[in-house]
């Protein structure tokens, strides 16, 4: 396992991604005489020595906007080298609070959108946030009968109709032709249910669909970012692989295998620990992938994962009944 080491020199920052009940997040302007003055950000400051990042989120929040931090999960870290500095943005994702927010240092506020952010209005170091906000905790990548298009199709729908908002059509055996068929099938399905589906065959990237995901072989030969719309992920195994789909700068990544699995039971599963420490060394949103389900999404979220990735999950082993 290759090591990894803190750098103290490292200014750690706790930053809150603050949620309304439409789903709106609240951003505030940096003064112009501060650095990287006049773009948005997440609301949040430097921690002071010895302080907890929790500790120094509810103090940020009270100082900044008069509110009061009620509960929050982790979101994602960020480290960061701009020119004349270092950061480490410690981001949670704020679901509970007290008090009204107000810009107690004259900051304006605004509450919107992910998915109206323009990543061009924020410092490079907050791009990420904005994609990891974009994206759901829960992933689904499409299990069995593809060959059969009834039975998957009913599989994907009853996976849709649990709240599942982004898909990876998996069905590496069927020909070009017959893939693009079911992808325009499942589509429908999705924006039915208002989700995304990614297509893993980037050849073949049909021009509606919302974005592609690659093997790690795809990965490892790629020079440079795809030029597709949409988002971009990739399968990860270890940390050489996450590094290169940060460098291309891809949109996220899934770490495998976490735990054991029946699909892969020769593969040496990484554990927490190490996947832990794998996804704080890169600055990008990575799913958890490999024996998991939604009984591991608070475990997946307290080891820096954007959340959890599955097939058998939420797939299921025998077709749903049909309607």
């Amino acid at each position: 396992m290759e090591q990894i080491t803190a750098d103290s020199r490292i200014v750690h920052v706790a930053a809150a991604a603050i949620l309304d009940k439409q789903g709106r997040v609240l951003i505030s302007r940096r003064h112009e005489q501060a650095h990287q003055g006049g773009l948005w950000e997440f609301p949040g400051g430097k921690l002071e020595p010895g302080e907890t990042v929790l500790a120094g989120l509810a103090r940020e929040l009270r100082e900044e906007l008069g509110i009061r931090l009620l509960r929050s999960d982790p979101l994602i870290k960020i480290t960061h080298h701009y020119a004349d500095r270092c950061v480490l943005l410690d981001v949670h994702r704020v679901l509970q609070f007290a008090g009204e927010p107000r810009g107690m240092e004259g900051q304006p506020l605004r509450w919107q959108l992910p998915a109206a952010m323009r990543a061009v209005e924020f410092p490079a170091a907050d791009r990420p946030i904005i994609t990891a906000l974009q994206l759901p905790d829960r992933y689904l990548i499409t299990g069995g009968d593809p060959a059969r298009p009834t039975e998957f199709l009913q599989r994907l729908e009853n996976a849709l109709q649990q709240g599942l908002s982004l898909v990876q059509l998996r069905a590496h055996a069927l020909s070009d032709f017959a893939y693009n068929r079911l992808a325009e099938a499942a589509w429908g399905l999705c924006r039915r249910y208002r989700a995304r589906l990614l297509l893993s065959r980037p050849g073949q990237l049909l021009t509606w669909a919302d974005g592609v995901h690659m093997t790690r072989h795809q990965l490892a030969a790629c020079q440079e970012r795809p030029r597709l719309s949409g988002w971009v992920g990739a399968s990860c195994h270890d940390l050489h692989e996450l590094r290169q789909a940060e460098r291309l700068g891809l949109d996220y990544a899934l770490l495998s295998p976490v735990q054991p699995t029946a699909s892969h039971p020769g593969a040496s599963p990484l554990g927490w620990q190490c996947f832990a420490q794998w996804v704080e060394a890169v600055n990008l949103p990575v799913y958890a992938l490999g024996g998991l389900g939604l009984e591991s999404l608070d475990r997946a979220k307290q080891s820096g994962a954007q959340g959890v990735a599955a097939i058998s999950a939420w797939w299921g082993n025998q077709p749903p009944p049909k309607p």
